[in-house]
C-alpha cells in the first residue's frame, strides 16, 4: 500500500470522535502527519478537554492502521487547546475566565446543583482548569457539596477575594461569606448586586470554564447573569416528569430571549437504581429530557440515575466524580461534561481576547 498522507487521512477518517459525532479528519483535529518507512507521527489537537479518552483514540488509530497493513510504529502527540468563545451583548469579559457556562433549571429539586458541581469536577478530571460559582444567593449549597463549610476566603488587597480551592477546582459562594444559619432577607436588586460582586471581585486564576450554578426559575438572578455577565452558553437540567419539563422549557425560552445559546439538556433522575438489588426503573417517566432536547433542536447531553450514592456523596462533601472516580456514575458525568465542552467548542470563537487593546492618543 502507498502510505501517502492522503491515504493515511482516508484511513483515519474512519475514526469517529464520539463527543462531536465527526471523524478525525473532517473535525480538523489532525494538524500534521509525518511518514517515514517505519514511523507514522500524528499531531492531534482537541478543542475541548478529553484526557481520559486519549488512550482510547490512540488504540483505535493504531489498530486501524495495522489492520490496513502498517507494520511500523505509530506516534500520537495529543494536545488540548481550549479557546474563548463569542458572547452576546455588551458585557465585559471577566479577567482570567475564557468561558462561562450557566447551569439552570426551571424548577427546584431536579438536582441542578449536584449536576453543576459534578460537571465542574468532571471537566477538571479531563484536564481543564475549572471554577464554579454558586449563584444561589438565598440557598447556597456548594460549600457543603465541596466539603468547605468552614472555608473563609482570603482578601489580599482588601478589594478582591481569592477563590476557595477544593478537589482541583476553584469556587466562590455567598455561603463562604455569611453564617450558615443566617437567612438572606434581600430584595431582588440586592441579590443581583451580590451576584455581580461575587463574579467580578473574585480573583479567578486562568479558568478554561467557569460553571455557574444558578438558582431555579427565571427571576432577577437569572436575568442579571444573562444581561450583565458575559455568559458564553447555558445547560438545562431537568427530570423526565412533565411538570419539570414544562418549567425547563421556560428556562430555555429565557436564554433564547437574551441570546444565550443552550448547549443541551441533561436529564437527571432518569431511572431509579435500587440500592439493595440493583433493579433499574423509570419512576419519573421515560425519555423526557431526550424528547425535550429533540423538540427544541439542541443536543441531549446525557441521562443520570436517581442513585442514593449521588445524594450521600454530595452530603458528605465529596461528589461522585471524586468519591468514586472510576465508578459508573462518575463516567456518566465525564461523558456529559465532554459532550458539553465539545458542543461549545463548535461555536464561534471570541477573537477579541486574543489581541491586546491598543489605545492611540495624540501627544
Amino acid at each position: 500500500m502507498n502510505w501517502s498522507q492522503e491515504n493515511i487521512e482516508n484511513i483515519l477518517a474512519q475514526v469517529i470522535i464520539d463527543d462531536i459525532g465527526e471523524d478525525l479528519v473532517s473535525s480538523k483535529i489532525i494538524k500534521s502527519i509525518q511518514v517515514t518507512d517505519s514511523r507514522i507521527a500524528l499531531e492531534l489537537v482537541f478543542a475541548y478537554p478529553m484526557l481520559n479518552q486519549q488512550s482510547k483514540y490512540v488504540a483505535q488509530i493504531e489498530e486501524l492502521l495495522q489492520s490496513k497493513g502498517w507494520s511500523g510504529s505509530v506516534e500520537c502527540d495529543i494536545a488540548t487547546k481550549i479557546s474563548s468563545h463569542a458572547i452576546k451583548g455588551a458585557a465585559t469579559p471577566i479577567a482570567n475566565v475564557k468561558n462561562i457556562i450557566a447551569v439552570a433549571s426551571g424548577k427546584g429539586g431536579v438536582g441542578k446543583s449536584t449536576t453543576s458541581v459534578n460537571l465542574a469536577l468532571a471537566l477538571a478530571s479531563e484536564g481543564a482548569t475549572v471554577g464554579i460559582l454558586d449563584a444561589d444567593i438565598y440557598g447556597p449549597s456548594q460549600p457543603i457539596m465541596l466539603g468547605q463549610k468552614e472555608a473563609n476566603p482570603v482578601s489580599k488587597d482588601k478589594k478582591s477575594v481569592e477563590p476557595v480551592d477544593s478537589y482541583g477546582i476553584q469556587s466562590m459562594s455567598i455561603g463562604y461569606l455569611v453564617d450558615e444559619s443566617q437567612a438572606m432577607v434581600w430584595r431582588g436588586p440586592m441579590a443581583s448586586g451580590a451576584l455581580q460582586q461575587l463574579i467580578n471581585d473574585t480573583r479567578w486564576r486562568d479558568l478554561d470554564y467557569l460553571i455557574v450554578d444558578l438558582p431555579p426559575g427565571t427571576g432577577d438572578i437569572q436575568l442579571t447573569l444573562s444581561q450583565k455577565v458575559p455568559v458564553t452558553a447555558a445547560v438545562i437540567v431537568t427530570t423526565p416528569q412533565d411538570i419539570a419539563l414544562a418549567d425547563a422549557k421556560k428556562a430555555i425560552s429565557m436564554f433564547e430571549k437574551v441570546s444565550v445559546p443552550v448547549l443541551g439538556v441533561v436529564e437527571n433522575m432518569g431511572t431509579h437504581i435500587c440500592s439493595s438489588c440493583g433493579h433499574e426503573e423509570n419512576i419519573f417517566g421515560v425519555d423526557g429530557g431526550k424528547d425535550l432536547a429533540n423538540n427544541i433542536g439542541v443536543p441531549f447531553l446525557g441521562s443520570l440515575p436517581l442513585d442514593i450514592r449521588i445524594r450521600r456523596d454530595t452530603d458528605e462533601g465529596k461528589p461522585s466524580v471524586v468519591a468514586e472516580p472510576d465508578g459508573v456514575i462518575a463516567g456518566k458525568y465525564r461523558a456529559i461534561a465532554r459532550k458539553m465542552a465539545a458542543t461549545l467548542s463548535r461555536q464561534d470563537k471570541n477573537f477579541k481576547v486574543m489581541f491586546p487593546t491598543i489605545n492611540i492618543t495624540n501627544d
